[in-house]
């Protein structure tokens, strides 16, 4: 036999007694396998079930063909398993103490599909999917890898260690990653001998059961945040849906030290009416006992006592730097405790170990690992809310105002504020301005007012330091330019405003999400596992490893120190230093004296919607910047099909960030009502590329342009969709702009309706969103004011599901929360519409509840840009016009532009975690045209989360939880 020759080739140079050995381990190998297949054989013929065939690279074979399998047999010793990716090698562990050898075992078997479907069989465990091999051949082809052999001691006998697997473990399948892909996620599958214990141990999860037994504490501390009390909230209500006690720790760690009445257990109850509260409901306090071991030892005993093994931080890296020092330290707590007689021996054991998570609440967003923490996007809104005040004032008076914000040692809150207000100048502390910034400084202001501005905006960092590590101020900075320039000049210091008032939609959804994950990091959590932090990257929740983020925020303060700024920027993550390169590109307002000759044609497309200012003014400048010619063209297709065409200029979109709807004028119109003027106007103005921000519309009007090009060769130029629409609709991007600036309206009006309905006592509120077919808004909105429902089209429901909903809130009445909203998406049925779902919830709710309605209309398009909306506009209007820059060099040829390919004509979209550019010719198949939506949308991942938060009993699919990542090989910071 080829493989025994091999085999013997490598083991061919071990003497004597080792030689023998490796000779009877093989022998005894490839007996058991022997034996198994041909009783894995018999069994197949008889539960006739069905087995994928896996290609011979790893790719699936049609019925019938060859295929490969990975087998080995796994004697379990010791806790050693099986290191080696598939495809590589694989470990057979031989003996006791860690003694063990490496071998690589392919077998060559062919399948056969006897059977359409999986049918349950008692042989094979797939974690819960049973898929038994039915294997016709089988051939050993050869070894590999054969190390590691005899080093520290003999191995035992083969009839001990035959034995061993018998009890202990048995033949093990370890499949090909094509077999994983089919639905094999462990790539384990284990035999009869252990099928018992491991069907047990690997049996679906009842979510509702995984907290049975066990206690959660939730403490806010630190500086106070909004979203604080959202996030409290989900987290005791996850925490009861899985079983568990929660209970809160009032005035953060000092009640953990103080005990008794400050940890108190929560209910469901307890935390309604949370979720628009600004800071923290439960307290929060800066303690000096928590920090000396004598005050962690009170706090480990209030813990003990009340059986709490789970705790759960909110605050700052302070906060949780703390929460990761008490859990280190618990054994030497307990042991303290149990030597001066607090507790038995008992406690301590059933409190060995302690868990902890953390979710970042600080307004200062400077916790590395996370794009925001919560707090931040609410800080935002606060001073945007003042710098659009003091934006009135400042025209009439033609002022200069120097706006300090909060952040201590981080400058995202004023990086991103001089973005969405479009600042003349920011200080931040991690890139100070350069040798002779005052010159700047006075330079930059003295042009713009030249260039006809009436104010001038100046955001501070409360940390801004020059080069030099010396503060620049306020008043430093307000003495300069009224001496050097006399400008009428004033100074505002935001303060606590910043951090107080009611959170915005995003926090209290980021919060929600985080609440929910903490749980099941809690609840999931081994002594092994180490203390983390739930963060947010792109849309995903993700887990990160607790010390690894507060040690590269710490790298952050120690670079800014040694004057190593820009890998200060770098660390603060790839947000932060987004920010700072968009700012850096509009801080240049000197456009080049050499012209590209290249004319871009920018129109709005569809409904309006907040923010679609900000995208344009961010594209002419960027556009103008590279030297292009930068056109406007207004009322949408119509406009470009009648030439209602004109250049425009920097000065003419300043002050554009901050204004809602659309100055350019938008309609609904589709080119392919007038193409041939269309084609005419391009020729006439030279047009060579084309960004179109708007909704559903501008997708179906770029595909119809890129359609026409066969007929049209002036179409033949690259174009762009940015989408912007409250729908939240369009394909190819998980985020459009002016859907949050929606998103909070709705949330507001909510809130407000709430309000109205908790003072009027049993009343429920039927509330109707916009969004054509796309539930997104209702959904999120849902979750941000805490509706009971939301009906959407993706989720079909019946008159058994209103039914339900019914008696939910008739269940709901006898509680202390006498109060009920529902949210309805404008197209979810077309049967069951608002007027019908209004008067069936007032019959049936009759005697218990009344009922009222509000149909929200065309106050969701309006409203001032929130600051997501006006800095995503600001980044997506720059990414679009450089994409159009580089697309135009590939496609000049001959002396002239021409661009058919399906690459230049896309969609600029959000996709998890970076911004894509995506044919419109492929987005075609992710497209239900009909009911102009995506057919795959990730929100609706947050569905259950909504429905368990509103106390339905639903099982929540836990087998999509966030995954340990770790921050610093993310960033790239570790060598490789």
């Amino acid at each position: 036999m080829k493989s025994f020759n091999v085999f013997k080739e490598k083991t061919g140079n071990l003497a004597g007694e080792g030689g023998i050995r490796w000779r009877r381990t093989w022998a005894w190998i490839r007996g058991r396998l022997q034996e198994r297949m041909e009783q894995n054989a018999k069994e197949s013929r008889r539960s006739q079930a069905y087995s994928p065939t896996v290609g011979a690279e790893g790719g699936g074979g049609g019925r019938g063909e060859v295929g490969w399998r990975i087998i080995t047999v796994l004697m379990l010793v010791s806790n050693e398993a099986p290191g080696v990716p598939p495809g590589e090698a694989v470990s057979v562990v031989v003996g006791e103490n860690g003694i063990f050898l490496r071998l690589c075992v392919f077998v060559k078997v062919r399948h056969q599909q006897t059977s359409t479907r999986a049918e349950p069989c008692p042989r094979l465990s797939l974690r819960g999917r049973v898929r038994p091999p039915n294997v016709t051949d089988m051939l050993l082809l050869h070894f590999i890898n054969i190390s590691s052999f005899g080093q520290q001691k003999e191995l035992q006998d083969l009839e001990t260690m035959e034995q061993r697997s018998q009890t202990e473990a048995a033949l093990l399948v370890l499949c090909s990653p094509a077999v994983q892909q089919d639905g094999c996620t462990s790539g384990l599958c284990l035999s009869a001998r252990s099928r018992t214990r491991t069907m047990a141990q690997q049996a679906p999860i009842d979510p509702t059961k995984m907290g049975e037994g066990r206690a959660i504490a939730v403490l806010t501390s630190g500086g106070d945040a909004q979203g604080m009390n959202a996030a409290v909230r989900a987290t005791v209500r996850v925490g009861l849906y899985t079983g568990a006690k929660v209970y809160f720790v009032h005035e953060g760690y000092q009640g953990l030290v103080d005990g008794g009445d400050h940890i108190r257990p929560a209910t469901w109850e307890s935390v309604s009416m949370m979720l628009q509260l600004g800071g923290t409901v439960i307290g929060s306090a800066r303690c000096q006992d928590f920090r000396t071991k004598e005050g962690r030892t009170k706090a480990a005993y209030n813990l003990v006592k009340l059986g709490i093994t789970n705790l759960c931080v909110i605050g700052g890296d302070g906060s949780l730097t703390g929460a990761n020092q008490f859990r280190t330290e618990w054994k030497d707590l307990l042991a303290d405790l149990i030597k001066d007689g607090k507790i038995t021996a008992t406690e301590a054991k059933s409190s060995s170990h302690l868990n902890i998570v953390g979710m970042v609440g600080s307004i200062d967003n400077d916790f590395c690992g996370t794009d925001m923490t919560i707090g931040t996007d609410s800080a935002l809104h606060r001073i945007i809310e003042i710098v659009d005040a003091i934006t009135t004032t400042a025209q009439s008076h033609q002022r200069t105002f120097i706006l300090e914000v909060m952040g201590r040692h981080c400058g995202y809150l004023a990086l991103v504020t001089a973005l969405a207000c479009g600042a003349d100048w920011v200080f931040i502390p991690e890139m100070p301005p350069d040798e002779g910034w005052e010159d700047h400084l006075c330079r930059r202001l003295t042009e713009q007012r030249g260039r006809g501005s009436r104010l001038n905006i100046i955001i501070v960092a409360e940390g801004a330091i020059d080069r030099h590590g010396k503060p620049i101020t306020c008043d430093l900075i307000k003495e300069l330019v009224s001496k050097k320039l006399g400008f009428d000049t004033r100074t505002t210091i935001l303060g606590h405003v910043q951090r107080g008032g009611t959170p915005s939609a995003f926090d209290r959804i980021l919060a929600s999400r985080m609440g929910v994950e903490a749980v099941m990091a809690l609840l999931e959590a081994t002594p092994d596992t180490p203390a983390c932090v739930v963060s947010l990257s792109g849309n995903m929740a993700v887990r990160l490893p607790l010390m690894e983020c507060v040690q590269v925020t710490k790298d952050v303060t120690t670079a800014m120190a040694e004057g190593r700024f820009d890998e200060a920027v770098k660390l603060r993550g790839k947000s932060f230093e987004n920010n700072w390169n968009t700012y850096k590109m509009l801080a240049h307002i000197h456009p080049p004296e050499t012209k590209s000759n290249i004319n871009i044609a920018i129109l709005n497309v569809g409904a309006p919607c907040a923010g679609m200012n900000a995208a344009v003014r961010a594209a002419v400048r960027i556009g103008l910047l590279q030297g292009h010619q930068m056109l406007a063209v207004h009322d949408s297709f119509d406009g470009l099909a009648h030439g209602m065409i004109e250049p425009i200029t920097w000065a003419g979109v300043a002050g554009w960030t901050g204004k809602g709807g659309s100055i350019l004028g938008t309609k609904r119109s589709l080119p392919h009502e007038f193409m041939e003027e269309i084609s005419l106007s391009i020729t006439k103005f030279n047009i060579h590329g084309i960004v179109i921000i708007g909704g559903f519309e501008a997708f179906l009007g770029g595909l119809e342009m890129v359609q026409a090009r066969e007929k049209y060769e002036e179409l033949c130029i690259p174009l762009v969709i940015v989408p912007a629409t409250v729908s939240n609709n369009v394909p190819g991007s998980d985020f459009s702009i002016g859907a949050d600036t929606a998103l909070n309206m709705i949330t507001m009006t909510c809130d407000r309706i709430k309000q109205s309905a908790a003072g009027t006592k049993r009343r429920v509120f039927i509330v109707e969103t916009m969004g054509g077919f796309c539930g997104y808004l209702a959904t999120m909105a849902g979750l941000a004011s805490g509706a009971d429902a939301a009906y959407i089209y993706e989720e079909p429901f019946n008159i058994h599901h209103l039914e339900m909903n019914v008696e939910h809130l008739v269940e709901k009445m006898k509680t202390t929360v006498k109060r009920g909203l529902i949210l309805r998406n404008e197209k979810c049925n077309a049967n069951y519409t608002t007027d019908f779902i209004f008067n069936l919830y007032s019959e049936e709710g009759k005697g218990v509840f009344d009922c009222r309605k509000n149909v929200l209309g065309h106050m969701q398009q309006g409203g001032t840009p929130s600051p997501f909306d006006r800095n995503f506009g600001t980044k997506m209007g720059i990414k679009s016009v450089l994409w159009l820059t580089d697309k135009l060099k590939e496609c000049y040829r001959h002396g002239r532009i021409f661009a058919n390919s399906q690459d230049s004509a896309c969609v600029l979209g959000m996709r998890k975690r970076a911004l894509v550019f995506q044919p419109l010719a492929e987005l075609k198949e992710e497209t239900d045209f009909e009911h102009r939506i995506p057919k795959k949308q990730w929100w609706l991942g947050l569905r259950p989360i909504l429905k368990i938060l509103a106390k339905y009993k639903i099982n929540l699919d836990i087998s999509h939880k966030a995954a340990m990542e770790h921050v610093i090989k993310r960033r790239g910071l570790v060598p490789q």
